[in-house]
């Protein structure tokens, strides 16, 4: 049995930890034999393929980033894009199976893949932003919390210092998960999420609220969040390889509508790719490890067109149409807790 890996999309903290869960398993458990496709699909595409011996994955639970590289390349488009292409380069170089180590739009690709050309493909979900469903969480979303959160105990004290109204957006697309639940450990004075518009008055009492106490405000916003006048998220850099909008910037709107309504001085800090880099967390890396093991025993069983999941602390499978027909949203009974924290 020969497998190959792929990390498409963002990258993420603990990508590296699912490769080499994936080969020690495969390895061991099952004699298989390992390539990695170089860049994401769009190895796959081009067929840059790399071979992945276990000497090639030690130590790699603690790196950041991906050894294979990765890109929001769309395995449908180019030169050697679709499903009969993609299955004749497989059948050329031996390859049995992909195991597709992605978010939202890299396993959309992979279904579809499997719907309409049967190919062999396993996914496994990756995403700070925990914005699919079917998985309880994500690896990467805690090492992408635990990084905003200290952003925000530091930035708490430049704004004691000064009195200013701190903004500080994180990442999360079209799901609030990174801003809830960084602003509830980092003590925000008002979440702002995707799944809960509000209006620039709203926001603006909350910092009253806080400045009348004697504190500096510090207001934690998703990029996707929409004031309630918005017709869509802030988005000012295109759009992706899967059409879709590259979101970011909606704190640099809102500090100078805070400020010139309240008289506050106000700041805002975008923390951007930080949230992706450097060393994952323990958890993420436990997490990573199982899942990499469990997708070549899915593999194994020939489970195509299925994704591995978290479901409390047990690892299942789920389909990934199950996956990425929905996302992840924060439930309302979530928002509510942290909200009684406001102002």
């Amino acid at each position: 049995m020969k497998i190959g890996i792929l990390t498409s999309g963002g990258d993420c903290p603990g990508l590296n930890a699912v490769i080499r869960g994936a080969v020690l398993r495969g390895v061991i458990s099952h004699e298989a034999e390992f390539v990695g496709f170089r860049w994401g699909w769009r190895g796959v595409v081009q067929g840059d393929i790399v071979p992945l011996p276990r000497q090639e994955v030690r130590g790699l639970s603690r790196q950041g980033g991906t050894i294979l590289h990765s890109s929001r390349t769309n395995p449908f488009e180019g030169e050697g894009g679709g499903p009969e292409n993609i299955q004749r380069m497989l059948d050329e170089n031996g390859i049995d199976a992909i195991i597709a180590i992605g978010g939202e739009g890299t396993l959309t690709a992979a279904r579809r893949l499997v719907d309409e050309g049967g190919i062999n493909v396993v996914g496994v979900p990756k995403t700070i932003d925990n914005d699919l469903a079917a998985t309880d969480y994500s690896f990467g979303f805690d090492t992408a919390v635990e990084i905003a959160t200290e952003a925000i105990d530091r930035l708490r004290t430049t704004a004691d210092s000064h009195g200013r109204c701190m903004v500080v957006e994180v990442m999360g697309r079209h799901v609030g998960w990174i801003a809830l639940h960084s602003g509830m450990a980092g003590g925000a004075h008002a979440i702002l999420i995707p799944e809960q518009p509000m209006s620039i008055d709203e926001i603006c009492h909350y910092v009253e609220s806080v400045r009348d106490r004697g504190r500096a405000p510090v207001i934690v916003v998703a990029e996707g969040f929409k004031l309630t006048d918005m017709e869509a998220e802030h988005s000012h850099k295109g759009l992706d390889a899967f059409n879709r909008p590259r979101l970011g910037g909606i704190a640099e709107l809102l500090a100078p509508m805070i400020e010139a309504r309240t008289g506050i001085e106000s700041r805002d800090t975008v923390l951007g790719h930080i949230q992706r880099g450097g060393a994952p967390s323990a958890y993420d890396r436990v997490l990573a490890t199982r899942l990499g093991m469990a997708a070549v025993d899915a593999v194994k069983d020939q489970a195509w067109g299925e994704m591995v999941t978290l479901r409390g602390t047990d690892i299942a499978r789920v389909s990934i149409r199950e996956a990425t027909g929905n996302l992840n949203t924060v439930p309302q009974s979530r928002y509510d807790e942290a909200r009684v924290l406001f102002g």
